[in-house]
């Protein structure tokens, strides 16, 4: 599959792993989070899953239709992936806020293997090595965080609300709080999403992030003039939003990954909820201190 790049392409690699029954898992990963031991991730792809029609195949969320059963079945090939059991894994309860989690070892499994006591998270934290912190997304943007002095991640959902209320620097604030991370050790990650040619929003979301990011309008924000429905109407950059979120937070820029892959114009690859329409399942990131 040729994957169409956004800019430069390279940033992103794709790796592949054989399922237990012998078909092939592929996934995106960011070489320079990699490369210091201390932590491994995956942005899942639709390739790999178990999951048939409009979830094909590598569906994330047990709340979009799919089969309980090809869902929980995508979910382990990711434990699987990671050399975890399934109750190591634990799921946010997205719905767009600037929360964040505390996750200790009592959380293992939650949302997967067990119910969750807690709802309205997007951003997961933790110190605990073997527990793999999940956020799910088909066109917001995902983001990860890596604390290599603290040995600490996180892993965050950051949609248009999340990055005009910044969830990159609530993230990072609360681990700040939590572990003594000085963001200027942190390497982040801000994961395949929708790219600024893709993603059209009316004049009351322009305005949000006008008072959001003054002086910075220019860098996140094409103004298209009205359209022949006498709408007006933007193209915004969810990824540059995000990226000057975690600098002004703190974060060094050369220790920003940023995605060169959009959902909308790699369908095949990833899911995408403007390209579909809203008839999808959902990609994955996934992050765990080894």
């Amino acid at each position: 599959m040729k994957i169409k790049h956004y800019g430069n392409a390279g940033t992103l690699e794709l790796k592949n792993h054989l399922n237990e029954d012998g078909s092939l898992l592929q996934y995106l990963q960011f070489p320079a989070m990699e490369k210091t031991g201390i932590a491994t991730h995956a942005f899942s792809t639709r390739i790999g899953g178990a999951s048939k029609g409009i979830w094909s195949s590598m569906n994330l969320s047990f709340t979009r239709g799919d089969d309980p059963k090809d869902a929980y079945e995508n979910f382990h090939r990711y434990a699987v992936l990671f050399g975890v059991p399934d109750d190591r894994l634990v799921l946010p309860y997205q719905t767009h806020t600037v929360n964040v989690r505390v996750v200790t070892e009592e959380d293992g499994g939650k949302g997967f293997t067990r119910e969750r006591d807690y709802t309205d998270v997007d951003g997961l934290i933790t110190n605990v090595p073997g527990l793999v912190l999940a956020i799910f997304v088909a066109d917001c943007v995902p983001l990860l965080f890596l604390d290599p002095v603290h040995k600490a991640i996180g892993a965050s959902h950051s949609g248009w609300r999340g990055t005009v209320n910044r969830m990159g620097k609530a993230t990072i604030e609360k681990m700040r709080e939590i572990y003594g991370t000085d963001p200027k050790d942190l390497l982040c990650a801000i994961g395949p999403s929708i790219c600024r040619n893709c993603y059209e929003v009316s004049d009351d979301v322009a305005s949000e992030f006008k008072k959001a990011f003054p002086g910075r309008e220019t860098e996140i924000l094409n103004d298209d003039g009205l359209n022949e429905a006498g709408e007006h109407k933007f193209h915004l950059d969810l990824w540059n939003a995000n990226r000057i979120v975690m600098e002004e937070a703190g974060v060094r820029a050369g220790n920003i990954s940023m995605t060169d892959i959009c959902t909308n114009c790699n369908p095949e690859l990833l899911f995408s909820h403007r390209f579909t329409k809203g008839q999808r399942g959902n990609n994955g990131a996934f992050i765990m201190l080894k």
